[in-house]
């Protein structure tokens, strides 16, 4: 029977041409390791990584460039961890405890000429445990009891209710309609318009005229105007006196 994750797809999770491995001395203390204390100038070993991954546990594997045969891996069951730990002077290094079939384990250091590389080296480990966190999390709430009160709206049995719904009554005022431009008023409430006033005349034949009938009101336009007499014509009285004299003028 296989172990957990040996039948699981593996996925490649970061791949570097280049990576220097060093032989480090044994911590002789508890103070942080640093990297200047390898022989930076002169690895031990060089070849390929390649991070990979198998259901929750990853794979940091030292291959040979050209056959691709295994020279060291580390499986890594978290990070950070005792796996994979930086250095304190530099963060292109990393010290990586390595083990073999019959779970013998060792700590070598490893290096990268680049500082991208290590960046994506480190970037690769921390998203692949954010996401084996996750399904951690999800599992658990899958498994957990649900023991929030559900909330029972149905009815009960016997159980009515009653409403009340009123009708809101609106009222619609009469807006005045425009017509070419002019605003019209609306009508009085009674319906009746009042009749329109009676324009006062200031021609003093008016008073004369009242309680004729329709021809004394015609009669009454033309008496308006008896007042205005036009005045003689003075050239026509003189033109006749003129002529007259011619007249009076007897042949000798």
């Amino acid at each position: 029977m296989a172990t957990e994750g040996q039948s699981e797809y593996e996925s490649v999770l970061c791949v570097k041409p280049e990576v220097n491995v060093y032989r480090i001395p044994p911590r002789a203390s508890n103070r942080a390791i640093r990297a200047a204390d390898w022989k930076l100038d002169a690895p031990d070993w060089t070849g390929r990584m390649r991070v990979t991954a198998r259901g929750k546990l990853a794979f940091v594997k030292l291959e040979d460039k050209i056959s691709g045969e295994l020279f060291a891996q580390a499986p890594v069951e978290e990070f950070p961890g005792l796996t994979v730990e930086t250095v304190s002077d530099s963060s292109r290094y990393f010290v990586l405890r390595i083990q073999d079939d019959n779970g013998r384990s060792a700590f070598i250091g490893i290096g990268f000429g680049d500082r991208g590389d290590a960046f994506d080296f480190n970037v690769a480990l921390q998203d692949h445990f954010k996401w084996v966190k996750q399904e951690d999390e999800f599992t658990k709430q899958a498994q957990a009891p649900d023991t929030t009160p559900k909330l029972d709206l149905g009815f009960k049995e016997g159980q009515t209710i009653t409403l009340n719904i009123g009708q809101s009554k609106k009222r619609d005022r009469a807006r005045p309609q425009s017509s070419g431009g002019f605003g019209l008023l609306p009508p009085p409430p009674g319906g009746k318009l009042a009749p329109p006033p009676t324009p006062k005349s200031t021609n003093h034949n008016t008073e004369e005229s009242a309680g004729l009938g329709d021809d004394g009101f015609l009669l009454d336009l033309d008496s308006s105007n008896f007042n205005s007499v036009a005045p003689p014509n003075p050239t026509s009285t003189s033109s006749a006196d003129l002529w007259g004299d011619f007249d009076s003028v007897s042949p000798k």
